[in-house]
């Protein structure tokens, strides 16, 4: 079976295992995990940020820094298409107690990329009866418009709006490496233009768990407090981190493997002529699709995986995606290519 549900389906490698087996661990909630340290301090300094913390997963990254920079009844601005908006039920108004102010980059054609201008046109004026605005949050890549990448320079554009107007900017990173490839910059040219950025380990280097939040000493003392009270505390949490050190350190170098795949399969659905590509030539690892005439997801999917793919729905309006990971071989994306174009003929001929 080839499984392009999301590139979160990977096996921990025998490396992995092997490190996760020997690794020296402590108790992570008194600090005392020499592996955990090992790993924040290993993402702090590639990013550029004086401190990071370990977290299960990048949903609690994410939250804790809304709740980090926000006061409850406060407004963080994000983009309609967002992961935190539409994948993280609906946390915010939970944890952080905020509203999510959604502004469209669709519109503006930049596909992910908030222009500074609906920005700043979102940010509430100071009247009582509004809700402050306290935050912007970008994804980068974009999940939702196909892996889409922003810029280094788009961030410093943002930043330089927030700090006008004393905004703190967070980025959701889960995919920041995918990013960082596409373009061949260092995370860190992305980092120095966010108060706090999330990245995921899990994704696209392919670890078992975790993701990390990065920020100043004083965001991560608090962001901590939140992680325990979310109860996100693993005490001997080495044996996790001990994978994300082999992932962060052997499998970034990886990553064009997986975009060169999903640029084959995107090349090949989109000159087939019976598909529509979204974002159309692919810069990552993500593909957004559907065939000219939409179909019912569900079932394309199911007939998919009956031939021996798994995918997953992209959006809707009969919108499917494929991701490729480092489990994904040349060959396997060729099959893969092959299930897609046997199983829309018969949609086609139906």
């Amino acid at each position: 079976m080839i499984d392009l549900r999301s590139d979160t389906v990977t096996m921990p490698t025998d490396e992995m295992r092997h490190a996760m087996a020997e690794c020296i661990v402590g108790d992570d909630v008194f600090v005392e995990d020499p592996t955990v340290n090992t790993l924040q301090n290993d993402i702090a300094a590639l990013l550029g940020k004086e401190d990071a913390l370990f977290v299960p997963s990048g949903c609690m990254s994410n939250q804790i820094a809304l709740a980090i920079h926000a006061k409850a009844g406060d407004e963080v601005i994000v983009d309609d298409e967002s992961h935190i908006f539409h994948y993280e039920t609906a946390a915010p108004s939970i944890i952080a107690r905020v509203q999510l102010r959604c502004v469209s980059s669709a519109s503006q054609g930049t596909r992910g990329a908030l222009s500074v201008d609906d920005v700043e046109r979102a940010i509430r004026p100071g009247a009582y009866y509004f809700p402050r605005t306290s935050l912007v949050c970008i994804e980068n890549s974009h999940n939702r418009y196909g892996g889409t990448v922003l810029t280094p320079a788009h961030f410093k554009e943002l930043k330089e709006l927030c700090d006008s107007r004393s905004l703190a900017l967070h980025c959701d990173g889960a995919r920041l490496w995918n990013a960082c490839a596409a373009l061949d910059v260092e995370p860190r040219e992305f980092a120095v233009h966010c108060d706090t950025l999330s990245v995921c380990l899990s994704k696209g280097l392919g670890a078992p768990v975790g993701s990390l939040l990065v920020g100043s000493h004083t965001h991560i003392q608090a962001a901590r407090r939140w992680r325990k009270i979310l109860g996100g505390g693993m005490r001997q949490a080495g044996v996790l981190a001990a994978a994300g050190l082999i992932a962060l350190h052997k499998h970034r170098q990886g990553l064009h493997f997986d975009h060169a795949h999903a640029a084959q399969f995107a090349k090949s659905l989109h000159e087939s002529g019976s598909f529509i590509v979204d974002n159309y030539p692919t810069q990552t690892n993500i593909v957004i699709f559907r065939m000219v005439n939409p179909v019912d997801t569900t079932t394309y999917i199911e007939r998919c995986q009956q031939h021996g793919l798994r995918i997953s729905t992209g959006r809707e309006g009969g919108w499917l995606r494929a991701v490729f990971h480092h489990q994904v071989s040349a060959s396997q994306t060729q099959e893969a290519i092959d299930i897609i174009k046997a199983v829309s003929s018969n949609f086609a001929h139906n």
